[in-house]
């Protein structure tokens, strides 16, 4: 066998082996999926109610008037169709890409964010998840090449966790109304902190609303290792919302941009998101 042919199959195997887990990584995203629309979807939502509100501290019963509309039905999973422009990288560096994405939030549960990404000839695609005692995030080249693969830690659910929570203050905010494991305090006059907690997983998130209630700045502390040392840390994370629509009985921002170190000098917005749509369960299929 001559070495050229000997490389044939080596580089065929490499591939071969690529595109498999690529293969398992799509199903891994589809039975995720499929488990957060079974286990958060199938209750009953119940309606809104703002005497549920009674007992929570002035902003946040201004975010929650604004937020769901009387007599919604208190649907706590949706799936957000977006496009935008994503950054991958060290700040300064990198180039945005343009993207369109989906994500299935079911929070505290879990998050699925599939993600398709372009700039010129180069395509990226891959997911960002939590839930049922995994997490990860895993971006390909060309839909098989594998570039980023991180998750099955500790560190990495964590991090994810933080995510989730303060999506869902904004795109599912019937997840976040208080309860079992969920608490709300003051942090200022026009500023209401959350904390949720599951199982052994705790995350306070700060919004601050406008006189209507509506939300325009999220900020928590995110355990991240988005820094020149590359270790985990809580560092801030947040972003600014605008361009609010109804979806169902819930008034929800369309435009979001977000990035670490939100509020400081080194803030770097790498997420820019439009959104196109908001599905609820009765319009969501497996």
């Amino acid at each position: 066998m001559t070495w050229l042919a000997i490389g044939i199959l080596v580089l065929t195997a490499v591939i071969g082996g690529l595109a498999g887990m690529s293969v398992r990584d799509r199903r891994q995203d589809a039975d995720l999926r499929r488990a957060l629309l079974h286990d958060r979807a199938s209750a009953a939502p119940g309606t809104f109610d703002p005497a549920i509100l009674d007992g929570l501290p002035e902003p946040a019963r201004r975010f929650f008037r604004f937020a769901i509309a009387e007599g919604a039905p208190l649907w706590r999973v949706a799936e957000i169709e977006m496009d935008g422009e994503l950054a991958l990288g060290e700040p300064g560096r990198a180039k945005p890409m343009r993207m369109r994405a989906r994500q299935t939030l079911a929070a505290p549960a879990g998050f699925l964010w599939e993600v398709r990404a372009r700039r010129g000839l180069m395509r990226l695609s891959g997911s960002d998840a939590f839930g049922f005692g995994r997490s990860w995030s895993r971006f390909r080249l060309f839909g098989f090449l594998a570039v980023a693969r991180a998750g099955g830690t500790d560190d990495h659910a964590r991090s994810a966790f933080g995510r989730m929570i303060a999506e869902a203050l904004f795109w599912t905010p019937a997840a976040l109304l208080p309860g079992p494991g969920t608490c709300w305090e003051a942090a200022g006059p026009d500023t209401a902190r959350v904390t949720v907690g599951h199982g052994e997983l705790t995350q306070a998130v700060d919004v601050t609303v406008d006189a209507e209630g509506r939300p325009t700045d999220v900020l928590f502390q995110r355990w991240s290792d988005a820094n020149p040392g590359r270790a985990f840390r809580l560092q801030p994370f947040g972003g600014k919302l605008a361009d609010f629509r109804d979806f169902g009985g819930f008034r929800l921002p369309t435009s979001v941009e977000a990035g670490n170190f939100y509020g400081t000098p080194d803030y770097f917005p790498f997420f820019r998101a439009r959104v196109t749509g908001v599905r609820f369960p009765p319009d969501m299929t497996d």
